[in-house]
């Protein structure tokens, strides 16, 4: 061994440390961004059958059915049962910064949810302010 190679391991195992640990903190915040992402689309998708059901015009149609006719959706109905299952499921405890849509068709309610994406390991030097969302819908279908 000559003089000039004598202590060029010790930056290379230090190199290979770093981008290791690099790796590590991506392998973990692309984790947790997905599953964020899915709790969302759980919640979404809870929601947006929350809304189909509670937004059936008529307490009627329950009870004694709707024939021929088609159920129709309340908008006003459909948005605060969204509104309400999200209270309920304890959403704005676990996403304090959550907002949603709800748009209501003739047969079907979609609910769209964003909130702030929240990473264990954040990268030294750059402000938050990412977020993460996910939809959800339900379809209306009466089946005779």
């Amino acid at each position: 061994m000559t003089r000039d190679e004598r202590g060029q391991t010790t930056p290379m195992i230090v190199g290979f440390f770093f981008i290791l640990a690099i790796l590590v903190a991506v392998v973990v915040d692309a984790s947790a961004a997905y599953l964020q992402r899915q709790s969302l689309a759980t919640l979404a998708e809870g929601a947006a059958l929350s809304g189909a059901n509670g937004g059936v015009t008529g307490a009627s149609s329950y009870a004694d059915g709707i024939g021929e006719q088609r159920a129709d959706l309340d908008a006003t109905a459909a948005r605060a049962a969204v509104a309400q299952h999200l209270r309920e499921a304890g959403a704005y405890e676990r996403y304090p910064d959550l907002a949603y849509t709800v748009a209501v068709t003739e047969d079907g309610v979609v609910v769209r949810i964003t909130a702030g994406l929240d990473l264990p390991l954040a990268v030294p030097g750059t402000a938050g302010g990412a977020t993460i969302g996910a939809k959800g819908s339900a379809a209306l279908e009466i089946s005779g």
